[in-house]
């Protein structure tokens, strides 16, 4: 986009700004869904567990598909989370745009993606649980396992089993986690992609797309581990009542394990999350871009151009 068409770009409904969100989130998930199943399952080992042996030892016994054990929570938590965080944290930069002259500094930026982030991890953390829940089954014991048919199903035994405020559980690792992801990666993805943009003078597009949401893809994952290895193990307690708290599990990981099983899963997490950040963001902006080049908004109604 050049400079010249900058001033024309109109803002985008929130309805539309939402679709768009969870749409994007929810393609990505369905091509790096497997690297979940694997994170989740090295961050519930005590002690050492390798990739590949996760890897291996999840497909000798249990088969290929069960690398995507657990989609369809994963795609509910796309269209819950993502729908919410990525739709709030454009609203806001549309906001910014129509009010205020200038781009926002970092710390506005981080303040909109913390605050969308929060919102998007506490409307999505049941699906979250049963994420967690379902992906790591097939590593317990086949008396311990849960076997939830599909993500509807856990919803109701978990709450109908567990109580209703069980789906929460995790809630406030979840937000922390979050708000941490939502930085490192929404407000450094806009933060990087204007400054490669204004110092090399580079236009929107894909290319510019794909070099911003890399490198907040990896600041994302290693800033976001502590947090997540905490609340994936607090989302597979089997407790009722009252689950320990954020800060206690990452203490007890420390003293137990050791300070570098905090970023357990790096890899699978980065292989994951990377990819997951390029698609999300990238189809988004997509999205968005198709949605200005050929719709108008027109008072109250969508007009095709």
């Amino acid at each position: 986009m050049s400079k010249k068409e900058e001033p024309k770009r109109q803002p985008i409904p929130p309805t539309i700004n939402f679709l768009l969100g969870g749409l994007s989130g929810m393609a990505g998930t369905c091509v790096v869904h497997p690297m979940d199943v694997i994170k989740n399952r090295m961050q519930v080992l005590k002690g050492k567990a390798s990739i590949l042996n996760v890897i291996s030892t999840t497909y000798s016994k249990e088969g290929i598909l069960k690398f995507y054990s657990g989609l369809t929570a994963g795609l509910v938590r796309q269209a819950t989370y993502t729908t919410v965080r990525l739709g709030t944290y454009n609203q806001m930069q549309d906001f910014w745009r129509q009010r205020y002259v200038g781009y926002p500094n970092f710390a506005i930026l981080a303040l909109m993606a913390g605050s969308a982030g929060a919102a998007g991890a506490f409307v999505g953390t049941p699906a979250e649980v049963a994420l967690v829940r379902m992906t790591i089954d097939g590593r317990l014991p086949v008396e311990q396992r849960r076997n939830y048919k599909h993500v509807f199903d856990a919803f109701i035994r978990i709450a109908r089993e567990e109580g209703i405020f069980t789906l929460w559980r995790g809630t406030v690792a979840t937000i922390g986690r979050a708000i941490v992801v939502n930085i490192s990666q929404l407000a450094t993805y806009s933060q990087v992609k204007h400054m490669i943009s204004s110092r090399f003078n580079i236009k929107e597009g894909i290319g510019l797309h794909f070099c911003a949401s890399m490198i907040s893809g990896f600041i994302t994952a290693f800033n976001s581990m502590p947090f997540d290895i905490a609340k994936t193990r607090i989302q597979n307690l089997k407790i009722i009542g009252k689950p320990p708290g954020m800060i206690s599990v990452m203490v007890s990981i420390v003293k137990n394990e050791g300070l570098r099983f905090l970023w357990k899963g790096f890899w699978p997490t980065y292989c994951r999350i990377g990819p997951h950040t390029v698609l999300t963001l990238v189809i988004n902006e997509q999205l968005m871009r198709l949605y200005r080049i050929y719709c108008a908004i027109k008072g109250n109604q969508l007009t095709l151009i």
